[in-house]
């Protein structure tokens, strides 16, 4: 039997609040939402593009407490957890859906928590924030010079990545 690997690492900002709640067994339980943006240059037209890609998140216990207590919409944070599948039964239609989740271990929070909290002399902390710095996109590479005698199975074009 081959061995198998379910690891998730993720950065980005949260698109929302996360939505605490409390399990019927008193355990708590925060869903949140990602978006992961990816930068790349198109080979057409030498522009750098983005594209986002949304991830529902889910954390449990205390982590979910403090993510509760210091997350909200648009802060910037790592995640490391695991794929799951939710299945469930359309209620209108009678057919069968799922999606992929991210079942976090652990949240990073990549700012200063404290810094929109309140003092308890009742001065506001600051409120400014910053992710953590992104390298920019460096320029294309000029193409190399072909040698001149490179055999057909050498062009660049014909390379599967």
């Amino acid at each position: 039997m081959a061995a198998t690997l379910n690891k998730v690492f993720l950065m980005g900002n949260l698109t929302r609040d996360p939505e605490v709640k409390q399990t019927p067994s008193g355990e708590t339980v925060a869903d949140m939402s990602l978006a992961v943006s990816e930068q790349f240059r198109s080979r057409t037209t030498n522009e750098v593009r983005e594209v986002v890609t949304y991830v529902d998140v889910t954390v449990w216990g205390r982590v979910a407490e403090n993510c509760g207590q210091y997350l909200t919409k648009g802060r910037p944070v790592f995640v490391e957890g695991r794929l799951v599948t939710d299945s469930w039964e359309d209620k209108t239609t009678g057919q069968k859906r799922s999606r992929l989740r991210v079942r976090a271990d652990r949240v990073q929070f990549l700012y200063s928590p404290n810094a929109n909290r309140r003092e308890t002399s009742g001065a506001t902390a600051s409120s400014e924030w910053a992710p953590a710095p992104v390298a920019p996109i460096a320029p294309a590479p000029s193409p190399a010079p072909a040698p001149a005698a490179a055999p057909e199975s050498q062009d660049p074009e014909d390379l599967p990545f």
